[in-house]
Order: structure tokens, then C-alpha cells, then sequence
């Protein structure tokens, strides 16, 4: 019984580990396409000083909603009903085009692990 117990507790640790694994690697991932697509031409390399006042400050924000903005951005750009949670962008409609659903998963979360006035640490 207590080897069933240990080497269920010692699978389950190399799951978490692989997954704290995957997850550095999908931050690596993020900030490599976030030089490859120049996306800190207008938001700047920090993600949180960007070109112009008026572009928002992504570094820290949330994962889930960044991912969500670049769909919306897709989609609007893709001519989807308004109904379909859009948003229109020339800019940003034409950027997220270009990204694959890897790029926009990645990218959420380096930003979201990026430091800047959105993060929350403790």
C-alpha cells in the first residue's frame, strides 16, 4: 500500500513539474514572438511604455483577457457580426491577423509575467 501511495505521490509530482516546465517554455515562446511580430514598436520593449499615450500598457495585465482582445481583433478584422464580441482596429486588426492561436496563447502570458502598474504580486 505505501509503495502504491509513493509512486502515485511521485507521478504526481513529474506531472506538476512538466507543467511548471511547459509553462516557462510557453513564456519563452511569448517573448519571442513578441520581438518577432515588433509588437514593441508601438507598446514599447517593456510592454508598459508605449509609443503613444493612447496605446494601452499590456505588461501585467491579465492572460485570459489579452487573450481574448487578440481574438476579438481577428474577428473583427475577419468582418464577423458585431454580435460576435469584436473588436476594429486597422492596426491591431492586421497585427493579430498575422498571429497563429500559439502566438496569442504565448504571448498572453509573457505579457501577464511581464512587471507593470497591472500586476498584482505578492
Amino acid at each position: 500500500m505505501r509503495k502504491t501511495v509513493l509512486l502515485v505521490a511521485m507521478g504526481l509530482m513529474a506531472g506538476v513539474a512538466g507543467q511548471a516546465m511547459a509553462a516557462e517554455d510557453l513564456v519563452k515562446a511569448g517573448g519571442e514572438a513578441w520581438k518577432n511580430l515588433n509588437c514593441a514598436s508601438c507598446h514599447g520593449d517593456d510592454a508598459k511604455t508605449p509609443l503613444n499615450p493612447e496605446y494601452p500598457i499590456l505588461a501585467g495585465q491579465h492572460a485570459d483577457y489579452l487573450r481574448q482582445a487578440l481574438m476579438a481583433y481577428q474577428r473583427g478584422q475577419a468582418g464577423a457580426p458585431a454580435t460576435a464580441n469584436i473588436r476594429k482596429n486597422a492596426v491591431m486588426g492586421a497585427m493579430a491577423n498575422t498571429m497563429s492561436q500559439a502566438d496569442i496563447d504565448s504571448i498572453s502570458v509573457w505579457l501577464s509575467r511581464q512587471p507593470g502598474p497591472l500586476s498584482n504580486r505578492k
